[in-house]
């Protein structure tokens, strides 16, 4: 049984340009990426997008919506339209799958058409559309759920999904539990470590209190299909480019280990 593949997100690199990202993709020996659309034209084009990866010898695996406060303007505010625009932008590049964040609480209708009106969506455009699981905020030692809560209620009848396992650990969720909840439905994985201080950290794995092994071995020998992107905060390595490499290499041939090894086992 072929092991997932193991994507790099753009994330890492949020204001680099997308060249950027792909060469030190290529260098550490990653075979895709995943691109985070950001106020950069280069990561909202399909043809600079497909040409940039191809140049560096990568694919592109997925694509991160503009679901977050920072690019809360980007592709305008509705989210409704954001996801369009990226499955459109998707479709065009031959990306086969986009990432978005679930709805605000108060966001009725787009709860209402994640799970009515998507599916048309994505089976016209053949590109899936995962939404990923969030946390509470802790604001003053109170939890305020402005996602979805922590019993992940809020995303029952989502039809595809995505688990971040920082923001699981965060909400005080174990990572391997919420695979298995998600079961059939989960599409995607964003894979990164956290400290246990109750905010969203994103490290490198093995960097945090996140026993990540169990979940990787799930994933290499349960079928999962779709891929498993490192989407991971680097800056403390931005200044170092040598040492930046070398973490990245090592992270994914952690990865890569894990997966293949239970793969192969099972």
């Amino acid at each position: 049984m072929p092991s997932p593949t193991v994507l790099f997100s753009s994330a890492a690199f949020f204001a680099r340009p997308l060249a950027e990202t792909c060469r030190l993709a290529a260098e550490s020996g990653f075979e895709g990426i995943e691109v985070m659309v950001t106020k950069d034209p280069s990561s909202q084009d399909p043809v600079v997008i497909a040409e940039t990866a191809r140049a560096h010898g990568l694919r592109v695996g997925a694509l991160h919506a503009p679901s977050l406060l920072i690019t809360r303007k980007v592709w305008g505010t509705d989210p409704v339209g954001k996801i369009r625009r990226a499955v459109e932008v998707a479709h065009a590049a031959e990306i086969p799958l986009v990432v978005t964040h679930p709805p605000y609480r108060w966001q009725a209708t787009y709860r209402r058409w994640l799970r009515d009106g998507l599916p048309d969506l994505e089976d016209a455009a053949g590109v899936t559309v995962a939404v990923e699981n969030m946390f509470p905020l802790v604001v003053g030692g109170r939890g305020l759920t402005f996602h979805a809560d922590q019993d992940l209620d809020a995303l029952n009848g989502v039809h595809h999904l995505a688990l971040d396992t920082s923001h699981a650990a965060v909400a005080k969720h174990d990572p391997l539990a919420v695979r298995r909840r998600f079961a059939e439905r989960l599409r995607h994985v964003h894979l990164s470590d956290n400290a246990g201080k109750g905010r969203d950290s994103h490290l490198p794995p093995g960097e945090g209190v996140i026993d990540l092994d169990p979940l990787l071995d799930d994933l290499g020998a349960g079928g999962y299909e779709g891929a498993v992107t490192l989407e991971v905060d680097l800056r403390r390595h931005m200044t170092d480019e040598s040492r930046l490499l070398e973490v990245m290499r090592e992270m994914r041939e952690r990865v890569e280990h894990r997966l293949s090894a239970r793969a192969a086992g099972s």
